[in-house]
């Protein structure tokens, strides 16, 4: 009897050791699991964000650049900046629901509380071109508005966000946007779509590859 007793004794600890490093090991590879769930494929947002100003901005400069004095963009430059804006907004709400997808409470409602200060902010900035416009302002008052207003508020919205998540990296992309806002309109109504494309859609595209190079080590 003593000596199963002894036998029991002996195995017992290394079973449960065995036991805590299995049960160790099961919760690393559950913890490695939920992080590559939630983590947000952010050089995808970035980088599609960035061909909205590069691509879309661009293309409205190309279609004013020769207007002396200036008038509008052309139609077709408008709706394509439309359609790359839908595909960066689709891209960025798939993207986050993929990641996040079954996580409630607080975050969803960060989340919420993030799209709903963009659309305000972007709303505010449509409304005041209108006011504007209604004042008497020129076109070129309009344009210097209407380009740097949207990007303005994507700056602030991204400094606001490192709040709760302290992303240096996005807190840099968005000053680095709110200068850009304050400084293209010195370019004219013309210049200033061209500025915002090169330096808003490159700091998103730089921001991207950053990311992206993180994601990969």
């Amino acid at each position: 009897m003593n000596e199963g007793t002894g036998m029991r004794d002996a195995t017992g600890p290394d079973e449960g050791a065995m036991d805590a490093r299995d049960a160790i090991a099961i919760m690393g590879e559950a913890r490695k699991r939920a992080e590559h769930e939630l983590t947000i494929n952010r050089p995808a947002i970035f980088a599609s964000w960035g061909l909205v100003y590069l691509l879309g901005y661009g293309v409205i400069w190309l279609s004013v650049r020769g207007q002396r004095p200036y008038q509008a963009p052309q139609g077709w430059a408008i709706a394509l900046v439309i359609v790359l804006a839908a595909i960066a907004c689709a891209t960025t709400v798939g993207v986050t629901n993929r990641a996040v997808s079954g996580v409630g409470g607080a975050s969803a409602r960060r989340r919420r509380s993030y799209v709903l200060a963009g659309a305000l902010g972007l709303g505010g900035v449509y409304l005041m071109e209108a006011a504007l416009r209604s004042a008497g302002a020129s076109l070129g008052v309009i344009a210097v508005m209407g380009a740097s207003g949207p990007i303005l508020v994507a700056g602030v919205v991204l400094v606001a966000s490192t709040a709760v998540w302290q992303n240096w990296h996005v807190f840099g992309l968005g000053g680095w946007q709110i200068v850009v806002a304050g400084c293209s309109g010195f370019a004219g109504a013309v210049g200033v779509w061209a500025v915002d494309a090169l330096a808003a859609g490159a700091g998103f595209l730089v921001v991207a590859a950053v990311a992206f190079a993180r994601a990969r080590r």
